[in-house]
């Protein structure tokens, strides 16, 4: 309970008891608070110094959600300069921290190939990508999908002519048999071999 601020917990306390009809006594509980700790700190008036304080950490939650949750300290700062607030960018850090926002730090994506690395396959489609029927040129690609439990590729084939999905495969690396196996199922659905 030390970081909390004591008159904001009392406040939530009290709208407990206020809004859903929760006893005191229920609520002192579950925040791990005694009721004399509450009843000292329910009357206690704001000081000058919290009411400063909450100003900018209302703006500071602001753009911190407006940026998706990707800000850190020293964008939210700088977003602060311009809309005016005179502060610094280590009180800044303090209050992010205080309020339990953190930046999210973007990756940026790769590529999965790498120029030069291995000759290229022959273009036969000449990049010409139209067609007058279904089946006489396909198109294969493969996706990276990051996930909670790590990285996912996606490989899949499709008709240009219909844009219809005819194979895919998903594994956990990217390599010749995820590709194979896509091709396959291609090969399965038109009912044909596994020509590109």
């Amino acid at each position: 309970m030390a970081a909390a601020d004591p008159a904001q917990v009392a406040g939530v306390i009290s709208d407990c008891r206020a809004e859903q009809d929760i006893p005191h006594t229920l609520t002192c509980r579950v925040l791990g608070v005694s009721e004399s700790w509450f009843y000292k700190w329910r009357h206690q008036p704001v000081t000058a110094r919290e009411v400063r304080r909450r100003k900018p950490a209302d703006a500071i939650r602001q753009i911190f959600d407006a940026s998706g949750g990707t800000y850190g300290s020293p964008k939210v700062w700088i977003t602060l300069v311009r809309q005016d607030w005179r502060v610094s960018v280590n009180p800044v850090a303090r209050l992010m921290a205080d309020l339990g926002l953190a930046g999210r730090k973007i990756r940026r994506r790769r590529g999965l190939t790498r120029p030069g690395k291995r000759t290229a396959c022959p273009d036969l489609a000449r990049r010409d990508f139209t067609t007058d029927a279904p089946d006489q040129v396909r198109a294969r690609d493969l996706t990276e999908i990051v996930t909670g439990e790590g990285k996912l590729y996606l490989a899949t084939v499709i008709d240009l002519f219909s844009r219809r999905l005819l194979g895919y495969a998903m594994g956990t690396r990217h390599d010749a048999e995820l590709v194979v196996a896509s091709l396959h199922m291609a090969a399965a659905t038109r009912g044909g071999d596994a020509r590109g």
